[in-house]
């Protein structure tokens, strides 16, 4: 008989290597972006905003953006999952500046910037996500306002998106705007072909 593992708890060794696992890989796809200067959603999409407006660089910027998310976490996931989420965050955010000193591009097509970036980036967060952990920010707030004023958590993060997409418009060439959609296309796809309900329960 096949031991039945769906809800097997994770150790505290496994859930360590999975956030120094994933975290390096959604830094590489941030540096992909970075380089190719194009942008994905959410928190994240809000900080590539505004380096390209600022300079200023992105792991301080995500660092920041993320703080006042904290305390919806814990009241919404609980304390486990908001301090493996401030330990993602923090680990993207210190990988995302210290990347670009150990990986340079001569020649980066940011065709291939936008879709490699987009997968590194996708299963980066499909590891964090099945080991209780995420990249806070907007999704963890469209949670909780779906929670407490009943409002969409889909539509509310999508609204969210829509409003960097757009405001991307003011920042980019639309060619650049358009490859961030396909990366965001490509990133969405790993979730939702791998992140299903039942498919993998492990418990953190």
């Amino acid at each position: 008989m096949i031991e039945d593992n769906k809800h097997r708890q994770h150790s505290l060794i496994e859930d360590a290597l999975a956030l120094i696992t994933a975290t390096p890989l959604v830094a590489l796809g941030v540096t992909f972006y970075s380089h190719a200067e194009l942008l994905t959603g959410s928190t994240a999409g809000l900080a590539f905003l505004i380096k390209y407006l600022t300079e200023w660089g992105f792991g301080p910027v995500f660092f920041v953006l993320n703080l006042p998310f904290y305390l919806l976490a814990f009241l919404r996931m609980g304390w486990k999952f908001t301090l493996r989420t401030f330990c993602a965050v923090g680990l993207v955010s210190l990988f995302a500046e210290l990347t670009p000193q150990w990986v340079s591009f001569h020649q980066l097509s940011p065709v291939y910037a936008a879709l490699l970036g987009g997968m590194c980036m996708g299963l980066g967060m499909l590891m964090l996500f099945r080991h209780r952990a995420s990249l806070g920010g907007v999704n963890i707030l469209a949670l909780y306002l779906q929670d407490r004023f009943n409002i969409s958590a889909g539509k509310f993060q999508m609204s969210v998106d829509l409003v960097i997409v757009l405001a991307a418009l003011l920042v980019l060439p639309v060619d650049k705007v358009l490859l961030s959609i396909a990366g965001a296309a490509i990133l969405n796809l790993i979730l939702t072909l791998n992140h299903k309900p039942g498919r993998y329960q492990g418990v953190s």
